[in-house]
Formats: structure tokens, C-alpha cells, sequence
């Protein structure tokens, strides 16, 4: 007979959550900033900095194509996770569906996430 604890996938998930949430916290703001306002009224970067062909090419570099991967998937379990406890405490029932939905967008996401940067290649 097995007394011990019973096993539960929780750390996993707290995992991803903890790691999106620290990275949204530090890279989010920046980010926005660059992307949303910086480049687009030519403050720091020059104004081709956000074009195509320098996206395409940041993105197919490995350090790129590993920073896009982890902004994209982090993020979006970060905010899967938040949303399954802040259903739980609005008092909606959490059952299986809710599940589903709240961590199966995120594996949706993170498949579709890399098999479009595996798409995209290395330069």
C-alpha cells in the first residue's frame, strides 16, 4: 500500500506560470515600448529597425527564433494559469472543460508557435 503523497501535475504548471510571469514582468514593458512607441516615432532605433527583412532575419537566428519561442509560449501560460485561478476564485466551477480550455489553448499555442518557427528556419 502507497501512503506517500499523492503525485500531482500542479508543479508544472506553476512552473510555466512563475516563469511567463517573471518574464512578462521584466521583457513586457520594454517591449511594448520598443514595438509600440519607440520604433514607430523613430526615438531610438532607426526607422527601418522594425521592417521585414530584419524581423525575418532576427527571427531566423537561433537566439531570435529561442527568444520568440519563450516571449510567445511564457506569456501564454502565464495568462492560461492566471485565468484558471481567477475562474476558480469568481466562484465558476473548474472542471474538466474549464481545464481544457484555460491549459489546452496554451498547448495549442506552444505547438503552433514551433512548428511556425521551425517553418521559418535558420538563416
Amino acid at each position: 500500500m502507497n501512503t506517500g503523497p499523492k503525485r500531482s501535475n500542479a508543479p508544472v504548471f506553476w512552473l510555466l506560470f512563475g516563469a511567463g510571469g517573471m518574464l512578462s514582468a521584466l521583457t513586457g514593458p520594454m517591449l511594448v515600448f520598443i514595438t509600440g512607441i519607440a520604433v514607430p516615432l523613430g526615438l531610438l532605433l532607426p526607422s527601418g529597425t522594425l521592417s521585414y527583412v530584419h524581423a525575418l532575419g532576427f527571427a531566423r537566428s537561433w537566439i531570435g527564433m529561442l527568444f520568440l519561442f519563450a516571449v510567445v509560449v511564457l506569456f501564454l501560460w502565464h495568462a492560461g494559469h492566471r485565468l484558471f485561478h481567477s475562474l476558480h476564485d469568481l466562484g465558476v466551477h473548474t472542471g474538466v472543460a474549464v481545464k481544457l480550455i484555460c491549459y489546452g489553448l496554451p498547448l495549442l499555442a506552444t505547438l503552433v508557435t514551433g512548428y511556425a518557427l521551425a517553418v521559418i528556419g535558420f538563416s
